[in-house]
């Protein structure tokens, strides 16, 4: 392969390792994608002592190199606000978790009282997955209301216990081909 096909081998590398690092901040990927962060240092690294003659191609290597450092900082700083426990995401699942199995809370009297599950709780969880993940995908949020989603959810889930005869629906979300959608999956 030549200078153009490694260049644009290395940006395309690039694109899609953000989309990856962008899903696993967001716990649709459950690994940190280091394998593909290593693919695309090398192809970072294959050019840093050859002249590149072309100007655009030089110019198209280095700006990419320079968005992979400044990516690598970007996703340094995340981690380890993960490991402090302070990223956002982190919290809020950590809130998620404690509302789900009942955390005790002191009561009034002092005496600890179970967290009750909300109704909104699933809601809760796709409207915040949602938002993520179109952050992710750099895709505007600002007319995604959390009454938008509840009024899609609730429209879909009566129509698909009736169409596959289910006790409930599972919803989930899932990005395809850059675009963040919410799934419905019956529950038997």
């Amino acid at each position: 392969m030549g200078v153009p096909e490694d260049v644009a081998l290395f940006e395309q590398g690039l694109n899609e390792l953000i989309i990856k690092y962008e899903q696993y901040f967001i716990g649709i990927e459950k690994r940190e994608p280091l394998k593909l962060l290593t693919e695309v240092e090398s192809l970072g690294r294959k050019y840093l002592s050859v002249q590149i003659v072309n100007t655009m191609l030089k110019f198209k290597y280095n700006s990419t190199l320079a968005r992979l450092n400044s990516y690598k900082q970007y996703w340094n700083r995340i981690n380890h606000l993960i490991e402090e426990g302070k990223y956002s995401r982190d919290r809020f699942k950590m809130e998620l978790h404690q509302r789900e199995k009942g955390a005790a809370q002191p009561g009034k009297e002092g005496e600890a009282k179970p967290v009750e599950k909300g109704p909104n709780l699933e809601v809760d969880i796709i409207y915040h997955n949602y938002i993520e993940a179109r952050k992710a995908c750099h895709l505007s949020i600002s007319n995604i209301t959390h009454e938008l989603i509840a009024a899609a959810i609730e429209k879909q889930k009566p129509m698909i216990i009736n169409k596959f005869k289910c006790s409930g629906v599972e919803f989930k979300v899932v990005i395809e081909e850059g675009v963040p959608k919410i799934k419905a999956r019956p529950k038997t």
